[in-house]
């Protein structure tokens, strides 16, 4: 399909965020060269870049930019707000939750004259004069749909560029719009309205379309309209396929090595039909996951595809001892790895082929110890790996993205010259906020070319065994109690300097969540059982989450042990609760809040489900902290 924005053409790959978006190779026609061009160099130069998370060099890191449109300079609060929202989203859904600290962060604040975006809601709004030239009904195109909403390319590259080390190899960009209208787009940019309600659960989907290639399980293309029969062969799509579960498992084929297991979406990992915009004769691996609703997480074939994307946009290893000349067997060698939050790398050793025992796990050898005699070069090598459970393939995890080897060549005959170099910190886990009570706190240190430096770790004073791999700590395996703690590293041997000790707060307390319901015709306490609402007819359901700490909440429910669901209000309305019935409420094409088992679109199983349902709530925090499942049950009587 193609639509038509600004009198120039502009491809549509497809629709995207429960079809309400069009998914475009460019999120606007490119500017001809000259005045346009010129604009771009302006806007670039009075754009502000603000560090929002800074986990290392731009030029080594995953580089996530979000760029504000309509937003005036005493609006610039609600564009950090916005941002802030969308970010802790992400940060709540998996992979992104375990590889935060591959991503920094940044939002460039470009104020515009006008507060708003073009043609919001309508075609016949207002036209305003804003720094990207946002705008609904794909840049206010009459051929084009309401909620397509595009920016200009040439100043969204000029505002992205302005972030030093970050390229279009190794960023994403997000250009929020000021305005609470449902809206956006996917492909080489992400956009959505930064304030409406579900704008949030946007961001990892179309991030899921452009970094990896993830396509849409929609069974329509046309919202209201199925989408009739797939009649293509075998997708591409590593979550689309023909063939039946007998099939995969038999020929190893697409996601075989899941199968059966329970889906983090919810439900069973199988064959579902429907989706590539097709209602039958093709398959995905879950009844709903986040390329088919918004609202639930990736379920595990497509995690597993997003983990190996964002670890491809940077280097396992990042840096190591020089090794374009041979060594001396009288000296230390090391690695410098990159520090998922949700777990540790392994590094394995070997020289001449064999393992070297008691090594496995460290970033520094001495090579004293292992190949000093002797008078014949050695091979040595280290591996380093990414055990992740996220991916299960062998080509996954065996390539480039998550195994890295470095190699060098030990020559005995060679005399180290010394070179003193104090034992202190280098790189390490930001101290200037509270880390969660499940992350892994990393401190790298310097590299003498004699010995090496040893990492000691101490909660609340009290020192904690941290075996092998000395350079992270595991904060998950402590099993904090819920408070706040502190956790120290100390290069062993040194003096209490600043160079020499590293301290971090810890939240270990989840925030906390209430949920308010509308009125019931009656509450039941039994012992030993949730309290039950009683209802005989549809009712509202309001999540508040509060913490002790600066930071958006997120809070998430599910139904009778279905997928994790972020609530965000009710799709017209941020602050409304939202409404679960016996059908769901049809808007705009789309079913929400079907109680028991979901319904996307008006043609799936509208059955209603009577009864008594297990409805259970909980929080996601700043720090990454997840809370304790807590839940009440609700009866929903059929009619008399």
């Amino acid at each position: 399909m193609r639509t038509r924005a600004g009198g120039r053409a502009r491809a549509a790959a497809g629709l995207v965020a429960a079809g309400l978006l069009w998914a475009a190779a460019g999120l606007g026609a490119a500017p001809a060269a000259g005045a346009e061009g010129q604009q771009g160099n302006a806007l670039a130069e009075s754009a502000t870049v603000v560090p929002v998370q800074s986990t290392g060099p731009a030029e080594k890191r995953f580089n996530l930019v979000f760029l504000g449109d309509g937003y005036t300079a005493s609006e610039m609060g609600e564009f950090r707000a916005d941002v802030e929202k969308h970010l802790n989203v992400l940060w709540s859904t998996e992979p992104f939750a375990s590889y935060r600290s591959y991503i920094n962060v940044w939002a460039v604040e470009t104020p515009s004259a006008d507060s708003g975006v073009d043609c919001d809601p309508d075609l016949d709004a207002p036209r305003r004069d804003t720094a990207l030239d946002m705008g609904f009904w794909g840049g206010c195109d009459a051929e084009s749909v309401q909620r397509l909403l595009t920016m200009d390319d040439t100043k969204a590259k000029a505002a992205a560029d302005r972030v030093p080390g970050a390229t279009a190899a190794n960023r994403q960009i997000v250009g929020l719009a000021h305005s609470g209208t449902y809206g956006g787009a996917g492909g080489t940019y992400a956009t959505a309205s930064g304030g409406n309600s579900l704008s949030s659960l946007i961001t990892p989907h179309e991030i899921g379309h452009s970094l990896g290639r993830l396509q849409d399980e929609y069974d329509y293309y046309q919202r209201g309209v199925p989408g009739g029969r797939y009649a293509d062969g075998e997708p591409a799509s590593a979550h689309h396929t023909l063939l039946t579960e007998r099939q995969m498992r038999e020929r190893r084929a697409k996601w075989w090595r899941w199968l059966g297991e329970e889906s983090a979406s919810g439900g069973r990992i199988g064959r579902y039909e429907g989706g590539m915009y097709s209602t039958k004769g093709v398959w995905r691996p879950s009844a709903h996951s986040m390329m088919k609703t918004l609202g639930y997480p990736f379920d595990q074939v497509e995690r597993e595809v997003m983990t190996h994307a964002i670890a491809a946009k940077v280097n396992l290893v990042q840096d190591h001892t020089p090794n374009d000349a041979p060594l001396g067997a009288d000296r230390t060698v090391w690695v410098d790895t990159l520090h998922p939050t949700g777990g540790e790398l392994d590094v394995s050793w070997r020289l001449d082929g064999r393992p070297l025992p008691g090594t496995d796990g460290l970033r520094s050898l001495d090579l004293r110890r292992y190949a000093g005699h002797g008078t014949k070069p050695h091979r040595l090598t280290a591996t380093v790996t990414d055990p992740t459970p996220f991916v299960r393939d062998p080509a996954l995890r065996g390539s480039a993205a998550l195994t890295r080897t470095v190699t060098w060549t030990v020559d005995p005959s060679v005399t180290t010259a010394p070179a003193p170099v104090a034992a202190e910190f280098a790189g390490h886990t930001a101290t200037g906020a509270p880390v969660g009570a499940s992350s892994v706190v990393y401190a790298d240190t310097t590299h003498p070319v004699r010995g090496v430096p040893r990492v000691s770790w101490a909660v609340d004073g009290r020192p904690v065994a941290n075996p092998g791999n000395d350079r992270d700590l595991d904060l998950r395996a402590l099993r904090l109690r819920p408070g706040s703690h502190t956790v120290t590293a100390r290069v062993a041997g040194t003096g209490p300097s600043p160079a020499t000790r590293l301290a971090w707060t810890v939240d270990a307390t989840p925030a906390a969540v209430a949920y308010n319901l509308s009125e019931p015709l009656r509450t039941v306490h039994r012992p030993g059982r949730p309290v039950e609402y009683v209802y005989d007819g549809p009712f509202t359901m309001k999540l508040t989450g509060k913490d002790d700490r600066d930071g958006y909440v997120v809070t998430q429910f599910r139904v009778d042990g279905d997928g994790w669901f972020t609530y965000f209000g009710w799709p017209t309305d941020a602050g409304a609760p939202f409404r679960f019935s016996p059908g769901g409420t049809v808007i705009d094409g789309l079913v929400y809040g079907k109680l028991g088992r979901p319904r996307a679109v008006p043609w799936d199983d509208a059955t209603p489900d009577y009864g008594t349902h297990t409805v259970e709530y909980r929080s996601v925090d700043a720090a990454g902290n997840t809370g304790p499942a807590k839940r009440f049950l609700v009866t929903l009587r059929p009619p008399q």
